[in-house]
């Protein structure tokens, strides 16, 4: 597989249409505050399924990878399903990018970016590697700045779903700090229940899952960084 020596995509100056709808294009460094925000103008199943055409890669090859079915992959690109943060991390490594392609603006670069509360672009239909609901709903808060090192996200995790337990690991290092509610973080052996208020900062290698704990929900502030 061709890459940068950044570890970045060696992509054709013009990689192939998703067929997703583009965005206007914005000014330098505007803030943005139209409304527009919708996972599907992301269309990030359609993105992997370009990547993974480009890089030669079969559905089995990705679904090794990644711990999920072929037909799950499928469905991920039919863009029927979303993978969890960390699946897609995983997605993103053996595709050669950032997991913050999937969610970039088709616009030029900014040197700055402002997201309206309103604006975050969401991702819902959060799949396990058995094909069962995840639980949570994650939303980019940056999508315009595209060569970062940081890549935050707002989890709203779901009350309620602890029969399944899968953990994931993907590659760098993670920052979780709890804004509502109560969770639980499944970290390797550990079991770390966090409250309002709580941070945990962890090498992402380790396997870990972020669960709801007690009767309600939770609001996750989630920092993902590609590692030293």
């Amino acid at each position: 597989m061709s890459q940068t020596a950044k570890g970045g995509p060696a992509l054709p100056p013009s990689a192939p249409s998703t067929g997703a709808k583009r965005r206007p294009r914005r000014a330098k460094g505007r803030v943005a505050h139209d409304g527009e925000g919708a996972a599907e103008d992301f269309n990030i199943g359609a993105k992997i399924k370009v990547l993974r055409l480009l890089r030669k890669k079969t559905l089995q090859e990705v679904a090794d990878d990644t711990g999920f079915s072929p037909a799950l992959i499928s469905q991920i690109e039919n863009n029927n399903v979303s993978p969890p943060i960390a699946t897609l991390s995983r997605v993103a490594k053996v595709l050669g990018v950032r997991v913050g392609y999937f969610f970039r603006d088709e616009g030029p670069e900014e040197a700055y970016e402002v997201v309206r509360k309103g604006d975050r672009p969401s991702v819902t239909r959060v799949i396990s590697r058995s094909g069962t609901e995840h639980g949570y709903t994650y939303h980019a808060l940056s999508y315009k700045k595209r060569h970062k090192i940081m890549e935050p996200f707002m989890l709203h995790v779901d009350p309620g779903m602890r029969d399944e337990e899968n953990v994931y690991s993907h590659e760098g290092e993670e920052f979780l700090l709890l804004l509502e509610g109560e969770a639980e973080l499944l970290l390797e052996n550990e079991r770390i229940v966090l409250h309002e208020g709580d941070s945990v900062y962890f090498e992402s290698g380790l396997r870990h899952r972020l669960l709801s704990h007690g009767g309600g929900g939770a609001r996750v502030l989630a920092i993902l960084a590609k590692g030293p």
